[in-house]
């Protein structure tokens, strides 16, 4: 049985709630987007950001892997953004998750801001599919570690 951890260890937990979602079957490269473009964001407006990914009303900014994406209008500072709904689901309950557990350590829900959020690479399922003449096809997928750190500021 596999051991987690959490990768920033700087965090008070007298002042912190977290929560992790491990092998998630979403893309690496929109959770890293999204992570970046939510972080140090206070909770309801990082919540209410993902909700209107998912409504397609406003786009992620893309700024790392940006290679053939198109511009979109309504981003401020950036031309190129997609609007990556299912990753922004799996986001969405994590950041539901770590607002339960704030909850729970009686933190001030209100004053909620998240300071660490971020995606890393996780096992990769190798599969192949078969074609004509004996070869076969590599069919891979690459799962997603997401961890959000939630911080309360007065």
């Amino acid at each position: 049985m596999s051991r987690w951890s959490f990768s920033n260890k700087n965090l008070d937990p007298a002042k912190t709630a977290i929560a992790s979602g491990r092998d998630l079957r979403i893309s690496y490269k929109h959770a890293v987007e999204i992570c970046s473009s939510i972080r140090n964001l206070s909770l309801k407006r990082a919540k209410n950001i993902l909700n209107e990914v998912i409504e397609k009303r406003r786009p992620i900014p893309f700024r790392r892997y940006n290679g053939k994406v198109g511009h979109r209008r309504g981003l401020e500072k950036w031309y190129a953004g997609r609007y990556p709904i299912k990753a922004a689901k799996a986001i969405l309950k994590i950041l539901n998750e770590a607002e339960a557990n704030a909850e729970y350590k009686g933190l001030d829900v209100d004053n909620l801001w998240i300071v660490h959020a971020a995606a890393h690479k996780g096992m990769k399922i190798r599969k192949y599919i078969q074609r004509a003449f004996g070869r076969s096809t590599p069919y891979f997928q690459q799962l997603v570690h997401v961890e959000i750190g939630l911080e309360e500021k007065r």
